[in-house]
């Protein structure tokens, strides 16, 4: 293993900090948030034409850049930093991989060029609070019993008029208001036959109704779905490994979300720094005494072995190993720990709205509640490895 980045990916990194800087700093992170998308579609706009960021782990032959998974992790963890709202992670990384994987050649072929342009945003629509059971971080379910089993809830499809129309409510979807194009899992066959499928449908499909929700992390904006009569296309042949698909996916999210904490640790570990230098006790700056020297210390250690294990967990993505939710556990406790500490440090200051150490406490705590918690991230991971199989002999 050559842990050297390239040059290619050193200016990826390079670049994409010094766009978020100029247009992504906390003013304007505020006045997105606030806007009815969530997020700068001109900054959306720029992070696609110049660095092609919503394609950039796609394949060339679909207009992306055709990097791979290290590359989309090194950009989260720039847009981690600056914790920047923007569409990527709903559709650079958990839904335009799954068209990759399950959508016919047209499907890809109409889809995949308008994704990897910034043209078409996507998000993915799994009913309940059961994302990181669906991506298979916190549970092993590859036949889809996360959505409800064909029971009441969720989202179910039935067949009429020649197509697809789909029934149901999916609740915490991100970005799922502002997106162009929703994919969603839905139950069919009824009950006794249920079996979860994956349908594509557009973002003003009559029938549809969206409502932004207010979420813990206002930047990750997140939306509840409501599905009457909608017209649908079924995502690829409709195999019944639709759902172990979303599993094999899971590894990626969880890599590019753990570099996505990393990278806002490390910003508000480096800020906090910054403070305690200026800030005064006793004549002297609160950087100076030797307890608050520690307790950053210990910040700085596990912020930088979060960063080192989404490193190495992009390099094993793809070698075929599944780490990820482990770095993500680790990521995601450094990036509590972090902010925890920057809140601390700042004294009174850390605790007002008007500062933005509470905006990293909120992601730290959100990330949780949508892909964790960590103990369940972990131990799902010792589970896979039958680590207290083996213990037990």
């Amino acid at each position: 293993m050559d842990a050297r980045f390239t040059a290619e990916q050193d200016e990826i990194r390079r670049t994409l900090r010094e766009l978020l800087h100029k247009r992504c700093g906390p003013e304007e992170l505020r006045a997105a948030v606030d806007t009815p998308a969530g997020h700068d579609p001109a900054l959306w706009t720029a992070l696609a034409e110049q660095l092609g960021l919503p394609g950039l782990a796609l394949p060339e032959g679909y207009g992306g850049v055709g990097c791979s998974v290290t590359e989309l992790a090194l950009a989260c963890e720039e847009t981690g930093r600056a914790l920047a709202p923007s569409p990527l992670l709903a559709t650079a990384v958990l839904t335009a991989p799954l068209i990759l994987a399950l959508g016919t050649d047209a499907q890809r072929a109409d889809l995949l060029p308008r994704i990897a342009s910034g043209a078409l945003t996507a998000a993915l629509a799994v009913p309940g609070p059961a994302l990181a059971t669906a991506l298979g971080l916190t549970g092993h379910d590859p036949r889809g019993e996360w959505a409800g089993g064909g029971r009441a809830g969720g989202v179910q499809a039935r067949q009429a008029d020649g197509g697809w129309r789909l029934y149901g409510q999916v609740d915490q979807v991100l970005d799922g208001h502002s997106a162009r194009l929703l994919v969603v899992a839905a139950h069919t066959g009824g009950f006794a036959r249920s079996r979860v499928l994956f349908f594509v449908v557009r973002g003003d499909a009559a029938g549809l109704t969206r409502v932004r929700q207010t979420a813990l992390d206002a930047t990750r904006a997140q939306a509840r779905l409501q599905f009457r009569h909608v017209e649908a296309e079924l995502l690829g042949h409709g195999g019944d490994d639709a759902p172990a698909a979303l599993t094999r996916l899971g590894d990626t999210a969880a890599v590019c979300l753990a570099a996505e904490a990393a990278g806002a640790a490390g910003r508000v570990l480096e800020r906090t720094v910054g403070y305690v230098g200026q800030r005064e006790q006793f004549g002297r700056p609160i950087g100076s005494f030797q307890a608050v020297k520690h307790r950053l210390a210990d910040v700085y250690v596990q912020v930088q072995a979060a960063r080192s294990a989404a490193y190495y967990a992009a390099w094993a993505t793809a070698q075929g190993e599944r780490v990820g939710g482990l770095a993500l556990a680790q990521a995601l406790q450094a990036l509590r720990g972090a902010a925890a500490e920057g809140i601390q440090s700042h004294g009174g200051i850390g605790f007002t709205w008007e500062h933005d150490a509470h905006l990293y406490f909120k992601r730290a705590a959100g990330d949780e509640l949508l892909f964790g918690p960590v103990h369940r991230l972990r131990a799902h991971a010792a589970d896979a490895a039958h680590v207290f199989e083996e213990a037990g002999r």
